[in-house]
């Protein structure tokens, strides 16, 4: 799905598009809608860069327990455990 943003809402708001996609990314993992990976992606970030993103915001990683299996089920494989 598309979502188009007239240029005079970013002109107003002060925004670039890739701007806007991290603030709408921020917003929405902060508000427990997104996980981190969603949100970065969101952001067209990679998932380092937007923990710093959050981190300079003063937003604490949310980290549950279905995200501490999904790196488990990743590190495993790699020999990592």
């Amino acid at each position: 799905m598309a979502v188009v943003i007239p240029d005079e809402t970013l002109y107003a708001a002060r925004l670039t598009a890739a701007e806007l996609k991290q603030e709408l990314a921020v917003l929405l993992f902060e508000r427990d809608r997104l996980t981190s990976m969603q949100a970065a992606k969101l952001a067209e970030m990679p998932p380092i860069p937007f923990q710093h993103l959050l981190a300079s915001r003063g937003i604490a990683p949310h980290y549950d327990v279905p995200e501490f299996e999904q790196d488990m089920a990743t590190l495993k494989p790699l020999g990592m455990l």
